[in-house]
């Protein structure tokens, strides 16, 4: 059985993934859009995100996985393994299984936080290959994972995230480009992304705006990931 690298609970991560093979991840906007729909349904309940992309062939995502107490326990497992993006349900109510003081949290699983970001490659992975009529593995395994432990490197991870798709020619500033964070951290739109506080680590939204109409050392930043 394959071992993950478990992610810490409370800590930032800077999470991302290639396709395999020289796969497009991405090929239509319903591809875009059904990823998100995975990614909320899989990494909201045991991650807070506060950047993200999705490339063509790869994607960046900026997140800060739970406490353990605020992620909960599993309400049910469905049994049913055809749609693998409803397999589970997480709470933190323990009268959801039965009277709360009758309840031993010794028996109640846990979710791992890893293996959400498994089974949100997984059911892509389902969906794409029965789209475009393809078999085999999409994502590159396992997953790559950078503990993020300063304000300094948030704030460079932001940036790089989204100019990533400057760097790889897609536009030429971050407002420009559909499918990263960067509108929905200028937006005044309601938004699951951690807006306030990403603007709050830049100082000021006017700040978060000239910081990223800076040019941006990518290669640098490509550097030290992977150190």
């Amino acid at each position: 059985m394959q071992q993950f690298e478990p992610l810490i609970y409370g800590q930032f991560y800077h999470i991302y993934n290639h396709a395999v093979g020289g796969r497009n991840l991405f090929c239509e906007a319903n591809n875009y859009e059904y990823f998100l729909s995975l990614y909320d349904k899989y990494i909201e309940p045991i991650a807070d995100t506060y950047a993200w992309v999705l490339m063509k062939n790869h994607f960046h995502t900026l997140v800060r996985v739970k406490e353990k107490e605020k992620i909960g326990y599993y309400k049910k497992l469905n049994s049913d393994r055809s749609d693998d993006s409803v397999r589970f349900q997480t709470t933190t109510d323990l009268s959801e299984f039965g009277e709360p003081e009758r309840v031993d949290i010794n028996n109640l699983k846990r979710p791992e936080p890893v293996k959400h970001f498994s089974h949100l490659f997984n059911a892509y992975g389902k969906y794409l290959n029965k789209r475009n009529e393809t078999r085999g593995a999409l994502f590159e395994r396992p997953f790559k994972r950078k503990l993020i432990d300063n304000e300094n490197y948030l704030k460079q991870v932001i940036l790089y995230i989204h100019n990533n798709p400057i760097h790889h020619g897609f536009c030429e500033h971050p407002i420009e480009y559909p499918w990263s964070s960067y509108l929905s951290c200028i937006s005044i739109k309601s938004t699951k992304l951690h807006r306030d506080a990403v603007i709050g680590w830049f100082d000021s939204e006017a700040n978060f705006r000239a910081m990223h109409n800076q040019k941006v050392e990518v290669m640098k930043i490509e550097e030290w990931l992977e150190m």
